[in-house]
Order: structure tokens, then sequence, then C-alpha cells
């Protein structure tokens, strides 16, 4: 519920990876919005799909059933071309907007809360990245245009590799968005602050995956592959202890501006998980 004071918090949580990071958002989403006392709930769910990459109808269901109220992604969007519809049909989960137009589903998106419209906007960075999107500044301001009159909540998720593009856009929009919150690359940054123009900035959410994986996956294949440089085959790493990470914003409905920001790590020791399909085949009812 929307405090009388003009305050919305907002919860945003990293990547969700495979099985292990779908249980710890099951178990712990509406503990943490009870918690942080948080009136919503956005989450990054490119990587939840049963392999890690990508993300299906049934499993955006799922989301929303645990009570998120926009899904973010980034490069691993178009993995699954089952999502493509459902895409196409809603604007609960959002591809990155500095995509071509003509790619399904769209960048930017509102829902409300209370008397407030909170505005979502996802885009995908380009240093290191294999895609070749329009520059995210730009599409950053062409949306803002529209949004700006819609509402002063605006919260933005920036998929990349770099912490100095996710930096230099969190520093251009400062003053401009409530928000500027880098996903990609699993780690949770330590940098978590609100900036001179009062938006708040972290430059890495993290992950909901296993903790001792490289980005939720098994390591020893990975390091095998940094040691040989031979082709590797990715796989899930669902041995516990899981870790959620992300952040709780506190935002002036008013004006805008970040009051506060709150990182925090889950680290549960409890789930026990055999193999990821096996886990999605129980979300099948969502």
């Amino acid at each position: 519920m929307q405090s009388n004071m003009g305050i919305l918090k907002v919860i945003l949580l990293g990547d969700i990876c495979a099985a292990p990071g779908r249980a710890m958002f099951q178990k712990y989403s509406a503990q943490l919005k009870k918690q942080y006392g948080a009136d919503a709930l956005i989450v990054n769910g490119e990587n939840s799909a049963s392999n890690g990459r990508g993300i299906t109808s049934r499993i955006m269901h799922f989301f929303k059933h645990n009570g998120a109220n926009v899904v973010t992604s980034g490069n691993h969007i178009w993995a699954s071309k089952e999502i493509y519809s459902y895409l196409k049909e809603h604007k609960d989960l959002l591809r990155p907007a500095n995509f071509p137009s003509s790619c399904p589903g769209v960048g930017m998106t509102t829902f409300e809360v209370g008397p407030t419209t909170v505005g979502v906007i996802n885009l995908q960075a380009r240093t290191f990245m294999r895609e070749f999107v329009n520059d995210p500044f730009l599409t950053a301001d062409s949306l803002l245009t529209y949004l700006k009159t819609r509402t002063k909540v605006i919260l933005v998720d920036f998929h990349g590799e770099t912490t100095s593009e996710k930096m230099g856009l969190a520093y251009y929009l400062d003053g401009r968005v409530s928000a500027v919150v880098g996903t990609h690359t699993h780690v949770q940054t330590a940098d978590a602050r609100i900036l001179p123009g009062g938006t708040a900035y972290i430059t890495d959410l993290g992950m909901a995956g296993a903790l001792n994986s490289m980005i939720g996956m098994k390591k020893e294949p990975i390091i095998q592959q940094y040691i040989t440089q031979m082709p590797v085959k990715f796989e899930v790493d669902t041995e516990g202890p899981f870790i959620m990470s992300g952040i709780c914003v506190s935002i002036n409905t008013e004006t805008g501006k970040a009051l506060k920001v709150e990182p925090f790590r889950v680290i549960d020791h409890e789930i026990q998980l055999t193999e990821p399909d096996e886990y999605a085949e129980k979300r099948k009812n969502y």
C-alpha cells in the first residue's frame, strides 16, 4: 500500500537465473515486500527459463502470480520464440526499447500504485554487447519526452556489460528519472547511492541463482573454457546455497526524486533442487 506522505517504495531485483532464481523469487518476494514496506516489485527475467536463457509465457504468469508488477529483460529476450506472441499482446514484459521498432513488444510501460503512475524503461547498452542496438542515451531522451507527461516516478533498467556505460547513462539521466539500475553481469556492485540530481543508482543489481556458481552457471566448464579456449556448454548450477540481490528505493511521488536506496542480499541454505526442468514442471499451472 502507498504511504500517506507521498513516498513510494519499489523493490528491483537482478537477473533471475533459471530454477534456482525462480525458487528464490517465489520464497522471498512477498517477504521482502513486507520487510521493506514496498509498494511495487520489478524484476529482470531474461535468464529465468530452465536453461538460463530467455523467458516463457508460463514463467511470466509465475512472476505475476508472485507479485511482480513489471518484468524487464535484455539480450536474451529472444531466446524462446514462444514469448514473441506474449510480447505483442502484453506490456508487463519489456524488451530493450532501443531494439528496432519492428521487434515484438515494447521497451516502456506504466502501472498504477494507488494514485501514482509508475513508469518503467528498459534499455540495452552497446559496449561489448553483440547486438547492434540504437543509442540508449538518445532512446531514453525520446521515451522521456512522452513519459514525463504521464509521471515523475520513472525507473530505468539498463542492461549492459560495462560499469562506465551504465554510470554514464545514470549521470545523463540524473534528475530526470527516479532510478537507474544496471543488470546483466549478475554480480551486485557496492555503489548503491543517490546521485546529485536525485536519481538512485546501482551499477548492477546482481542476480538470483546459485551462490557458488559463475553467473548462475556451473563453474567447472567455464573455467575449462578459460584454460583451453575451447567451446563448452553452459549448464545451470542447481547446487545450493542460493542468493537473490537487489535494492529497495524510496521515491518522493511529487518530485520523482529518490529519497533512499537500500541494497540487500538474501542467501538461502535450505532450498533443495534437482534438475531445472523438474522445477519448471511444478510451475505448469501458472
